[in-house]
């Protein structure tokens, strides 16, 4: 909204607002919590429908509350890298931003604490992380590894949510899941810093490609990857294979097999990769694979989610068509 040519934040509770908000919550990205929340409740005994649906919603829609929050202490480099977003913009107000962003964050924590208690200082502890993430983010050496355990984090607290306490977690080798989360993850992060440098570069933010180049980020983005699919074939492997799981196991292949496939095509566009307006193609099939990948382990775990699982994806690959900007991730 223009006021004598001056750009004023639109009302809090109007619907130009609400509008602006899910911009900013980056809608193609929320299938990135939701599939990390689906793997982490494959691993919990059978829920009904309505707790599967409820926890699926509020895993699903944390990462949007979760980048909204943290846009709101980045808005210098977003204004040099991402100029589209209505907090760059200014038409939203960065206070009624971090408002909602905590609401949300905070509601989301009340759902998941009355599942588990536990999960009420987990969701605190996660929310502090996101709130703490830009600081790291200006160091090289932390900013993946910084976000990828807030991540695995919520991976956990799914788990916890759909077991009703952590008991199941210490009892099952559920750690390979978080290791695999946690690489994933970071491989993301790590990407997704390409797009950036430019801007990361003049405000300050130290990242791996900005400090190491192109060369030194793609080599590690390289080994990022190659230890996800690795820990998730372990993870797979110790699925026993027999006739009475022989579904559960070309259901999961099918995905696997595609996730390694996505891995391959993106760290090959990465490695030619010379500027950041071409980091995007890459980028965004690091986020299939991250799906595709976690989707293979939680389809072994609940071999009646494959249909579920397929129409996620797929969802997810038709929000990714629609996103505003296409060179952005």
């Amino acid at each position: 909204m223009y006021y004598n040519n001056q750009v004023v934040p639109v009302n809090l509770f109007s619907f130009d607002f609400l509008r602006y908000y899910w911009i900013t919550m980056r809608p193609y990205l929320l299938f990135v919590s939701g599939i990390t929340g689906i793997v982490g409740l494959s691993f919990t005994p059978l829920l009904s429908i309505f707790t599967t649906t409820v926890l699926f919603l509020t895993f699903f829609l944390s990462y949007g509350f979760g980048q909204a929050l943290t846009d709101c202490f980045q808005i210098d480099t977003d204004s040099l890298s991402s100029p589209y977003r209505p907090l760059t913009q200014g038409v939203i107000n960065k206070k009624d931003v971090l408002t909602v962003s905590l609401i949300g964050l905070c509601l989301i924590g009340f759902i998941l604490t009355a599942y588990a208690l536990i999960n009420l200082f987990l969701a605190a502890f996660a929310t502090f992380g996101l709130a703490t993430y830009t600081y790291f983010k200006k160091r090289w050496w932390a900013g993946p590894f910084y976000n990828a355990w807030i991540v695995s984090l919520l991976c956990l607290i799914a788990c916890v949510a759909g077991s009703g306490d952590v008991k199941i977690v210490l009892d099952t080798d559920f750690y390979m899941v978080l290791l695999v989360v946690f690489f994933g993850y970071a491989n993301f992060v790590l990407t997704g810093y390409f797009k950036d440098i430019s801007a990361d570069r003049k405000t300050g933010y130290k990242t791996l490609p900005v400090v190491y180049g192109l060369k030194i980020s793609k080599l590690i983005s390289h080994i990022f990857a190659a230890v996800f699919i690795f820990l998730c074939g372990i993870v797979l492997y110790q699925i026993p294979f027999s006739k009475s799981v022989i579904f559960t196991n070309i259901y999961s292949l099918i995905f696997f097999i595609s996730g390694c496939a996505a891995s391959v095509l993106a760290q090959t566009r990465l490695h030619k990769v010379q500027n950041e307006t071409e980091a995007h193609k890459a980028i965004s099939l690091v986020v299939h694979t991250y799906i595709l990948l976690l989707a293979s382990i939680a389809v072994t775990q609940k071999p009646a989610w494959f249909p579920f699982l397929s129409l996620f994806y797929l969802g997810f690959f038709a929000t990714m068509k629609f996103r505003p900007m296409k060179a952005q991730i």
